[in-house]
């Protein structure tokens, strides 16, 4: 019988009034957008936030991560040895989260990082969902390898159409503690959380393995990279533990939040590419040439902040098309001086950064989330940056935290 890879674990929540400014937005948010973590930074100030233990991925190329992540590292011990947290002994965290979709249901947990393979052709249980860009998982395993929490923006994917998991907590609150209740910054949305113990875990407990019962337990959906981050560092931890050690190590959890792809407020929205310092001209001209065929899935372009046309982009599948789309931009970037390709949740953000000479941006289709298992199962993972869990400021915030050392 299969071990289910997710499982109850102790969360650290902290005891502020202010839970406001406590939760902010993952960090890989709003990265082409500086101007929203300079409001967060005066907003939260010297205050109580998770803000002080991240590294907001705006901010890289202007500091040094190192030191970012030692000050982000001295303020989780000092909110430990101040005695801010509240332990929630073997539970699990119910949360309800409003978003542009409607109410998105999860349940907040512990990943099993043995159970979690995020190469291409992983036969694992746990599945990455796109491609990790190995550049990419630097500056998160530099927060982490000396860090003695963990914060997670980490959102993974069962596939439950029976809805057994997470959905029937609903309507068991009433016998759960309210943990928080309180409206995120920045147009997050408001979120509320139940303490999820003794027959409530049980039954979810019971319902999961009945899922972990089939190949794929569970795929990643958004925080891939931090995911893979843990994924080395506890590679690294192991590799000097003898198994018994490492049976029950912190290290070998990642604090995340599991949610139902059927969830109504689970919303696949495409991810934009938008290319700066080009000819965006010469750019288009070679993508015709190069990538465009009459039945391809079709792709709208912008020049001076408004949409100026469509092109159908060649490739077999959905993912097939971005891996086309994807390699050529960042070739042609590559050929040009200061060329650079970034990638924008908001349609609204694309537009305005479009305005800037010499840049271009891409809007690109949602995916339909019911093909998500099917392509992993069948053809590995997509390309990086194929697809978002909802809007950006739908995005998870930082919030419960768990002891990692």
């Amino acid at each position: 019988m299969a071990v289910p890879a997710f499982t109850r674990t102790n969360i650290l929540l902290p005891q502020t009034e202010d839970m406001t400014d406590w939760s902010v937005i993952a960090c890989d948010q709003f990265t082409s957008e500086r101007e929203y973590w300079d409001r967060v930074d005066r907003r939260v100030a010297d205050k109580l936030s998770t803000y002080h233990m991240i590294l907001p991925e705006a901010y890289l190329g202007s500091v040094d991560p190192v030191d970012m992540a030692s000050r982000a590292n001295a303020s989780m011990q000092r909110c430990l040895d101040a005695g801010v947290f509240e332990e929630l002994s073997g539970s699990y965290v119910y949360v309800e989260r409003h978003v542009a979709g409607g109410i998105r249901r999860g349940l907040v947990g512990a990943l099993d990082l043995d159970a979690y393979d995020y190469s291409p052709l992983s036969s694992s249980p746990v599945r990455a969902s796109e491609r990790t860009v190995a550049d990419r998982l630097p500056p998160r395993m530099k927060i982490r390898e000396n860090a003695p929490l963990e914060l997670p923006h980490i959102m993974v994917l069962i596939d439950d159409p029976e809805k057994s998991v997470v959905e029937p907590l609903r309507a068991r609150v009433h016998t759960m503690r309210k943990l928080y209740d309180f409206d995120l910054m920045e147009g997050g949305g408001h979120i509320t959380g139940w303490q999820v113990t003794g027959e409530n875990a049980d039954a979810v407990d019971a319902a999961f393995r009945v899922l972990a019962q089939r190949e794929v337990q569970i795929v990643i959906g958004d925080g891939n990279h931090s995911l893979a981050a843990a994924k080395e560092l506890w590679n690294r931890t192991k590799a000097s533990l003898t198994p018994e050690e490492a049976a029950s190590h912190p290290a070998r959890y990642a604090l995340v939040e599991l949610n139902n792809v059927y969830d109504p407020g689970i919303v696949f929205q495409p991810i934009h590419r938008v290319v700066f310092g080009v000819d965006a001209e010469k750019l288009l001209e070679l993508m015709r040439q190069k990538l465009e065929i009459p039945d391809g899935r079709e792709i709208e372009y912008a020049l001076g902040g408004r949409l100026t046309g469509k092109m159908r982009i060649r490739g077999r599948s959905f993912g097939g098309m971005i891996e086309i789309l994807q390699s050529f931009l960042e070739e042609y970037a590559a050929m040009s001086d200061g060329g650079e390709v970034d990638y924008i949740h908001d349609r609204e953000s694309l537009l305005k950064l479009t305005e800037e000479s010499g840049s271009i941006g891409f809007l690109l289709p949602a995916m339909d989330k019911a093909d998500l298992f099917r392509t992993v199962a069948s053809d590995g993972v997509f390309p990086k940056k194929s697809f978002s869990i909802g809007h950006a400021r739908d995005k998870r915030y930082y919030l419960e935290c768990r002891k990692i050392k």
